[in-house]
């Protein structure tokens, strides 16, 4: 800490020590001020001044733990103002909008899901639909609560600078100013912030879920289209602009069909949902439908799950080979289909070099179809986590139902 706040003046150290005390309660919930002090290496006098700031600003609250015996004085417990301080979560998906209220520490409060048709994508009834199902969760907030941001997870190309959506081809989206739109419909001055929708739950999932405490995860996302989301050295990889992580795009049958993107053999034309369906010879079913189909001993479903087994385990041998991941989450349809097809995935993965095949574990998703909502909230929380007062301040400006 010394080192990256050498220079720093007493303001910017105290942010600082504030918003790092409270990223470790929003993560791990209650915690001991003892804890705290050995968790930040500050001594206790200032862990003390700084958490009673942080309960006087209405963040945390404290409480002498009850029960303890022993000698010596119980060390005070400081916890997250979950009720108290939210913010609204959003994931916008090719047949889905979901809203919702998720406090301080990761909980959900409130949660509202639209399904919606494929193919009908106008703008004006997405925002619509976004502000309806915004309003209706935030209509459960008490009086004296505040929302300190909006998060929102899209399948498409997204600029995190502005909240640009460069290009969502399955929406039918190009160069979408999602963000601001967002804030218009819901008449908010509050910070919007706009992520790729495996971006996102890799975050939520390296947080406090699947690959919690690994430092190196993909996150795998799917609906129609296919993405990655990539968390290298305990940060999220995001290029040069945001565009990183477009794993459904790598090239990887020459032969294979036309992909949305223009280009042909990209690995979603063989991996995604309607590559899957297409192998099963069922394009009007599910993936739910087909892997039924299979397990009751259809064999065009079977053939059609071990060729879409096959091109996931290429893919991800592919992953493994580039980044070395300790933890690949299967996210999206792959929830279904990694189940399905592990035998072929593992089999393919057997050409990835042995070292890094040696250290990846392949996991589902703790957080099931809500990993992009809960990391929507985590990147709406991040403002706060930066500098708690200042986000507190600006936060007042309260978003209403």
């Amino acid at each position: 800490m010394a080192n990256s706040l050498a220079g720093a003046t007493q303001d910017e150290v105290r942010r600082h020590n504030l918003g790092n005390l409270l990223q470790l309660i929003h993560v791990h919930g209650a915690t001991s001020r003892s804890d705290l002090t050995a968790l930040t290496g500050l001594n206790r006098s200032t862990v003390g001044a700084l958490t009673t700031e942080l309960a006087d600003a209405g963040l945390v609250s404290e409480q002498a733990p009850v029960g303890r015996g022993g000698a010596g004085r119980p060390s005070i417990m400081v916890r997250p103002q979950t009720q108290r301080v939210y913010v609204l979560a959003l994931d916008v998906g090719v047949d889905h909008i979901i809203a919702a209220r998720v406090g301080l520490g990761g909980e959900v409060l409130d949660r509202r899901e639209l399904r919606q048709s494929r193919g009908d994508y106008q703008m004006s009834k997405i925002l619509r639909h976004v502000e309806q199902l915004g309003r209706s969760v935030l209509a459960g907030a008490s009086p004296d609560s505040v929302c300190v941001g909006i998060g929102a997870g899209v399948c498409g190309v997204v600029s995190h600078a502005d909240g640009l959506v460069r290009f969502a081809p399955n929406l039918g989206w190009v160069d979408v100013p999602f963000g601001t739109q967002i804030a218009d419909r819901l008449a908010t001055t509050l910070p919007v912030v706009v992520g790729n929708d495996a971006d996102l739950g890799a975050i939520a999932e390296h947080v406090r879920g699947a690959a919690k405490g690994s430092a190196n995860v993909i996150f795998l996302s799917g609906e129609v289209g296919v993405g990655g989301g990539i968390i290298l050295d305990g940060r999220p990889m995001s290029g040069a602009g945001g565009y990183g992580g477009e794993v459904g795009h790598m090239a990887v049958n020459p032969r294979g069909r036309l992909c949305r993107c223009g280009a042909r053999g990209c690995w979603e034309t063989e991996v995604g949902e309607e590559a899957a369906l297409l192998a099963a010879g069922r394009p009007e079913a599910t993936i739910e439908q087909i892997v039924a189909l299979a397990d009751a001993g259809d064999r065009q479903a079977r053939a059609g799950l071990r060729r879409v087994g096959g091109w996931l385990g290429i893919g991800v041998a592919n992953l493994v080979n580039l980044f070395n991941p300790e933890v690949v989450v299967f996210g999206g349809v792959f929830r279904q289909l990694f189940p399905a097809t592990e035998t072929m995935v593992r089999a393919a993965l057997g050409t990835a070099l042995s070292a890094p095949r040696e250290q990846v574990r392949l996991a589902l998703p703790q957080f099931g179809g809500d990993s992009t909502l809960l990391g929507a909230a985590e990147s709406a929380f991040a403002p706060l986590l930066d500098d708690p007062l200042g986000a507190l301040a600006h936060g007042s400006v309260r978003l209403r139902a």
